[in-house]
């Protein structure tokens, strides 16, 4: 671990979904982050925590904490990048959906190709879960990365295909596509299960 991830306020576990904020508060805050408030921080991530690990755990799967970890440690680190040009929660989940995409791709590289069955997600909630949500999870699981991860944000988080699009990096006509490929497969498997 760098000594700057070393000096980045720790994290609550677990915190509550809040969406709260303004634009004009988070760019206030981070620009206190920028000059080191630790309590302007943690202000920042007890408003996007809850998204942001929702968002990983579809995306991700078990890995979410870490990842979820790691982006507010980035973000700490480079809170003088933020520009205020897009909201402060698609600014977080962006930094969250690369370094899951790092992540991967190194894991990839160690392993060789990993086989479909790697990338599916995986509860590591103790909870018993519904039927609808473990419908869902497989619905989900089936999918490519970049298509759970464009339904996720558009349909599981309310963000718009232009939102999206921005925090995943992506132009905007390859999210559209994603999100029709990911739906087009999804409904596809939920009629080959209703004939079953």
């Amino acid at each position: 671990m760098s000594a700057a991830a070393s000096r980045a306020p720790r994290l609550p576990r677990s915190a509550p979904l809040r969406d709260d904020g303004s634009a004009e508060e988070d760019w206030a805050l981070n620009q206190r982050v920028a000059g080191g408030d630790r309590a302007a921080f943690q202000l920042l991530v007890l408003r996007h925590e809850g998204r942001l690990r929702a968002f990983l755990a579809r995306a991700a799967g078990c890995d979410a904490d870490d990842l979820a970890q790691e982006a507010f440690v980035r973000a700490w680190q480079r809170a003088g990048e933020y520009r205020g040009q897009g909201s402060y929660a698609a600014w977080i989940l962006g930094i969250g959906w690369r370094l899951f995409l790092d992540q991967r791709r190194t894991g990839k590289r160690r392993e060789g190709l990993a086989s479909a069955d790697d990338d599916a997600p995986t509860s590591t909630d103790p909870r018993g879960a519904s039927d609808a949500a473990i419908d869902a999870d497989r619905l989900l699981a089936a999918l490519s990365p970049q298509e759970r991860a464009a339904l996720t944000l558009c349909f599981g988080h309310g963000w718009s295909h232009g939102e999206a699009a921005e925090i995943m990096g992506v132009p905007l006509g390859t999210l559209k596509s994603l999100v029709l490929r990911g739906r087009a497969k999804a409904q596809k498997m939920i009629g080959e299960g209703a004939d079953g």
